[in-house]
């Protein structure tokens, strides 16, 4: 890290006024290939000029006559004079729900900017509002569940069973949707899109694998992109199981700096100073709620599951710290359930978000089928970065038992594009930053913007003026810095939250808004 803190200060130096610009075609002039949405009102008190449509898309796109699904659209329609067309916007997943993202973008950024595209949401095939929407098992992630630690053949026997019925149910539901539940078919989709609204060219925002979307539908349609804004990137090269074991890594790192942030607040917490007593009480708190789950709802699953959002957000982790200091304090498990219930708690929304994010998953890459590897592979992580290990093995696990065969992942080199402009924190745990320095090399010509020191998942759009002033001046004019080497130009993070800050929850900044859409796994 101290390396890496010395190219990032390098890099600083050589951005300042050095700005490429993108070619300004915005021509967006309407040539529709296909039935264009129909919109109709569907605004909320937060976002009142939001609109809804569809669009038919094939089931299957090498029978484009065949089965047909719908993908639910929404938009906030341009108002200025310039028009620089659609922005398709996407927070991730995969099975991340779109459509209010569109309103939340369009309010967010300044309204010069966002006045000049329509900010076009959508749900991906077999999310949310699209039809059919996949939910293979309802109820799977219903309390308590077994320890996700498997340290006993008995826990390990119940998680296997319980990944392997996950797989069955998918397949005995779906069996004739699955193999086209992929990120190819999705991509197709988006390019489905785009002809429905008479653009020529598609620009296009997103955050976490919503940016393996983006660098897909580059690689396939590369005339097709105007502007491409990927943030918190997905590394191409490890898709999926690699990418998951990296992802224990970094969020046992974040982990920890939660705990040492919760050291740091001792006088608010008094759960000590010292982030290893800390991290040994936690551990206890997981070993006592494996025992006795709090209020029949938080074992030690559940646990994993309230504190694995605050990897992904540091705005949650004065609550987090505030039921962690409650239970472990005054033995008061009041605070941690009503946290599981905000955080961790899956509803039917939640469920048809997993269904698709395992068959995307499962259906992209090849995964290992011998449960020894994965046992092999996840033990050894699991001795050096213990927090989440087994959860996300667990999670990802049904792919060991999926019923359809794997596509083999795209390569998503690039050198047919214009700019692209690229967001990554140093301290990303969903998406470790590697990631984004791989992405950057692999499109040629893009720009990556480096949040230093930063930890949050989605730092775009997220209160960082710095950050902010790169997307509005690309989304404005397409121009994009240039720094020397992996860099391009650095902001430093913003401040870590304090425990006063954040006691009512009716208090919501924009950060904790992105991040309620962004969601907390994958």
């Amino acid at each position: 890290m101290r390396q890496r803190a010395a190219v990032l200060c390098g890099a600083a130096v050589v951005v300042a006024g050095m700005l490429t610009a993108v070619p300004a075609d915005a021509s967006a002039s309407h040539t529709a290939q296909g039935a264009q949405p129909i919109w109709k009102k569907c605004g909320t008190t937060k976002y009142p000029t939001l609109q809804c449509g569809s669009v038919t898309v094939p089931l299957d796109y090498a029978n484009p006559r065949g089965q047909q699904i719908t993908l639910a659209l929404s938009r906030v329609p341009h108002t200025a004079p310039t028009y620089q067309g659609p922005l398709l916007v996407n927070p991730g997943g995969p099975g991340g729900s779109g459509l209010t993202l569109a309103g939340f973008v369009a309010s967010a950024l300044p309204k010069a900017v966002a006045s000049q595209y329509d900010v076009i949401g959508f749900d991906p095939r077999g999310v949310g509002k699209s039809k059919p929407a996949l939910n293979c098992k309802p109820g799977y992630f219903d309390p308590v569940r077994p320890d996700t630690v498997p340290r006993l053949p008995s826990l390990e026997r119940a998680n296997l069973s319980r990944v392997a019925s996950f797989a069955k149910a998918c397949a005995a539901k779906y069996a004739g949707v699955l193999p086209f539940i992929d990120t190819v078919s999705a991509v197709r989709d988006m390019d489905a899109i785009r002809q429905a609204l008479g653009a020529q060219r598609l620009n296009y925002y997103s955050y976490s694998y919503g940016t393996y979307l983006g660098a897909v539908y580059a690689k396939l349609f590369p005339q097709r992109v105007r502007r491409l804004v990927l943030d918190s990137m997905v590394d191409p090269t490890g898709v999926w199981y690699e990418d998951n074991i990296q992802q224990d890594y970094a969020f046992n790192d974040r982990h920890r700096a939660f705990l040492a942030w919760v050291a740091e607040h001792d006088a608010t917490y008094r759960l000590g100073t010292d982030p290893a007593l800390v991290e040994a009480k936690w551990y206890a708190m997981r070993s006592a709620l494996a025992k006795r789950p709090a209020q029949k709802t938080v074992g030690a699953s559940e646990l994993e599951d309230t504190y694995i959002p605050g990897g992904y957000y540091n705005g949650r982790w004065p609550r987090l710290a505030e039921a962690f200091a409650a239970y472990a304090n005054n033995g008061n498990s009041g605070p941690l359930v009503a946290a599981y219930k905000a955080l961790g708690a899956v509803d039917a929304s939640g469920d048809n978000g997993y269904s698709i994010y395992a068959a995307v998953q499962c259906r992209d890459a090849s995964w290992p089928r011998d449960w020894a590897e994965w046992r092999k592979d996840n033990w050894a992580a699991y001795a050096k970065a213990p927090f989440m290990v087994w959860s996300n093995a667990w999670y990802n696990a049904p792919c060991a038992f999926w019923p359809t065969s794997s596509l083999r992942p795209v390569d998503v080199s690039n050198d047919a594009l214009p700019p692209a402009l690229l967001f990554q924190a140093t301290d990303d745990a969903a998406t470790p930053y590697q990631g984004g320095v791989t992405v950057h090399h692999l499109l040629r010509g893009s720009s990556l913007v480096v949040e230093d020191g930063g930890g949050n998942h989605g730092i775009s759009l997220s209160g960082n003026a710095c950050l902010d002033k790169y997307l509005v001046a690309y989304l404005d004019k397409g121009t994009v810095p240039h720094g020397t080497g992996d860099i391009d130009a650095v902001c430093p993070k913003l401040p870590d939250p304090t425990p006063a800050k954040t006691k009512s929850a009716s208090v919501e900044d924009r950060g904790a808004t992105l991040h309620g859409l962004l969601g907390s796994r994958g």
